[in-house]
């Protein structure tokens, strides 16, 4: 679905990742760690083609990603929904019409009883007339989430989703998370918090990936 091999992404002459080799196959759960500036987000940006590599080869869905255009591009994400670290909406819009918007932009109808649905999945069925300036930080990233899998992606990004969550709503969300991935769905989540990595691994056959020293590594069994 999404391959890598020997990635490297450079800012200004600075290479901040290399050597990045991953394949991430259909119904896979990863957790990506490192510390603060290790390049976490430039990674899953790397996974849906926001950035291009500097180096190496990057596929999306068996298509190299430099031969493709613009427009290609834009259809292969389709199929990858993204929760960004600071979920940003439209606020003079509902909740409902956000979490429709990737339909509106891709010119696809929108069922409205699908949207009750999903609204439903992620509890936020009663905000659904809502403008999210009136949403908690919980409702706030399971709307992110909502959205994110409006278009019935096959992958799923998820960028430290939970980092201004408490530990209640955290587990709500990484079950809705789990529950994706139980339907087939492949799942990366970038995070610092190891609780909830551990958590997690209870529930679901998850590999830890860190990024460190620029690189790609596979995570030690203490997580």
């Amino acid at each position: 679905m999404i391959e890598l091999q020997n990635v490297a992404m450079s800012y200004g002459g600075s290479e901040l990742l290399s050597e990045m080799t991953l394949k991430l196959v259909p119904g896979s759960f990863h957790f990506l760690t490192g510390p603060s500036g290790a390049g976490k987000t430039t990674f899953l940006k790397l996974c849906y083609a926001e950035l291009l590599p500097s180096a190496g080869h990057l596929a999306l869905f068996g298509q190299d990603v430099r031969a493709l255009g613009r427009d290609d591009i834009a259809g292969l994400r389709q199929k990858i929904g993204v929760v960004h670290q600071d979920c940003q909406f439209l606020d003079h819009l509902s909740v409902a019409e956000n979490v429709a918007l990737p339909l509106s932009v891709a010119r696809r109808p929108v069922d409205t009883a699908e949207l009750r649905e999903l609204l439903g999945w992620v509890g936020l069925k009663a905000q659904a007339g809502a403008l999210p300036p009136q949403l908690s930080g919980g409702e706030r990233q399971r709307a992110a989430l909502a959205r994110a899998v409006m278009m019935s992606p096959d992958v799923i990004l998820a960028d430290e989703p939970t980092g201004n969550l408490d530990w209640e709503m955290s587990l709500r969300l990484l079950s809705l998370l789990v529950e994706l991935n139980k339907m087939g769905k492949t799942v990366v989540i970038a995070t610092h918090d190891l609780n909830l990595i551990r958590t997690a691994k209870s529930q679901v056959a998850a590999r830890v990936l860190r990024i460190a020293n620029r690189r790609l590594q596979l995570a030690g069994a203490d997580l």
